[in-house]
């Protein structure tokens, strides 16, 4: 029984040294994968006699685990949707066979690293077969608030790079200057003409026309002007009609005194903005608070339009994509905006070394890693993502020939009791002789 139990436990370190060296053979392996998990083997005693008499020897067992919780370096990229995760978490994405089915029964899979380009059909997808996972913006940008312990609001990310875009006008601020001179009782009266663009709800360019009329008095000085503000895009219809008062004070000289409203939105002293209905809807317009110099002012004896803004643009072409560190996969068109269309979430999980491994860096939660949540990249416990970026394999080669040489030493003396115990026997059958 103890030399049988002897060739038992050599049989058992054979075993048990034949699978840590297939896990070192699939670490080397892929010592240069992007996002591999490096496979570890521990070695675990089978005792079998525990107290006292005839000793049997039990032998060993081999045990696998792949360490996904274990990060390696990043290393950057060209390709701005080359993602890797910058701490815990990890990026969910779908196998590109069954997006293509688009039966609604997507099933996500996680990973930690992707090269990600758009494919024939605009989803982001890497070479592998996997197309990255978001939940979907709002035509405005927002983020709807989507549940976090189910992946049933993602949807594959999807770019269509002919997609056009335009942002309509809804503010202006106008910095001009009207001349003083102009409301002096020797004064012609002349008009001052002001046409400024904006675009509507279909991006399509449009005008505010202003005029600005001085009060000429019969002496001395009015520092007052009319404006009247017509609408292009409604036929030349006023929108607004304002009577304008300077100050002239030696401390505040040049600035507004006072705004009446003839018609069209109250001027509002405490942010110096009114508002007006054009024909795509309200805009508002600041002309500058009483007192101030940054808006509409009377100084000297010339017009001068200091300063416009205003925001809003026509319609342009999606240029490029790019994923910034929260997980928002923002879309950038030649006319200069921005435009957020999706939000990568980072999915955590208690234990993700419990996670099953599949091919492609690719692995699925279980009972075992416990229930998953998604959380907004840099939020809770996970980190961020990182763009232009991949994530390098977590096997070190040195360590791993290190180890395949104890695992040959091992084998081989393993195979030396078997060996022993071979002769041992041959020794016993022998005694019958």
């Amino acid at each position: 029984m103890t030399i049988s139990s002897s060739l038992n436990a050599g049989v058992a370190g054979l075993q048990s040294n034949a699978t840590r060296l297939a896990s070192i053979s699939d670490n080397i392996a892929n010592s240069s994968t992007y996002g591999y998990k490096r496979v570890s083997t521990d070695f675990h005693s089978l005792v079998i006699s525990q107290n006292g008499g005839t000793y049997s020897a039990g032998g060993v067992r081999a045990t696998t685990t792949r360490l996904i919780d274990q990060q390696s370096s990043l290393v950057s990229t060209s390709n701005a949707t080359d993602l890797a995760v910058r701490g815990r978490g990890m990026l969910p994405v779908a196998q590109a066979t069954e997006v293509e089915v688009a039966n609604g029964d997507t099933q996500m899979f996680l990973t930690t690293t992707g090269s990600f380009r758009t494919d024939a059909d605009g989803y982001l997808r890497s070479d592998s077969g996997l197309v990255l996972l978001g939940w979907p913006a709002l035509p405005d940008g927002t983020v709807p608030n989507f549940p976090r312990d189910t992946s049933d609001g993602l949807e594959p990310v999807q770019i269509n790079v002919n997609q056009f875009s335009s942002e309509p006008t809804t503010t202006m601020s106008l910095g001009v200057n009207l001349p003083a001179t102009d409301t002096e009782s020797d004064s012609d009266g002349e008009v001052q003409n002001l046409a400024i663009e904006y675009f509507d709800n279909l991006g399509t360019s449009e005008s505010i026309n202003m005029t600005f009329t001085p009060t000429v008095p019969a002496s001395g000085s009015s520092n007052e002007w009319t404006v009247v503000l017509t609408d292009s895009a409604s036929g030349g219809a006023v929108i607004g009609e304002y009577v304008l008062t300077f100050d002239d004070s030696q401390s505040l000289g040049g600035t507004l005194a006072n705004v009446t409203t003839v018609s069209g939105g109250a001027y509002d002293p405490a942010t110096g903005s009114i508002i007006v209905n054009v024909d795509g809807g309200p805009m508002e317009i600041d002309i500058g608070q009483l007192g101030a110099s940054d808006g509409i002012t009377q100084l000297s004896d010339s017009f001068a339009p200091v300063s416009i803004s205003k925001d809003g643009s026509p319609v342009g072409n999606m240029t490029s994509v790019e994923v910034d560190a929260n997980g928002y996969v923002t879309a950038f068109f030649d006319t200069g905006i921005t435009q957020t269309v999706y939000q990568i979430p980072l999915v955590d999980l208690p234990n993700p070394n419990g996670m099953v491994a599949l091919d492609q860096q690719t692995y699925l939660p279980s009972p075992e890693s416990g229930s998953y949540f998604l959380w907004d990249a840099g939020d809770g416990p996970t980190g961020d993502i990182v763009s232009y970026a991949r994530e390098e394999s977590a096997v070190d080669v040195a360590g791993e020939l290190t180890a395949m040489i104890q695992t040959q030493r091992a084998y081989s003396s393993n195979a030396k009791v078997i060996q022993t115990v071979d002769e041992m026997l041959q020794e016993t059958t022998n005694i019958k002789r």
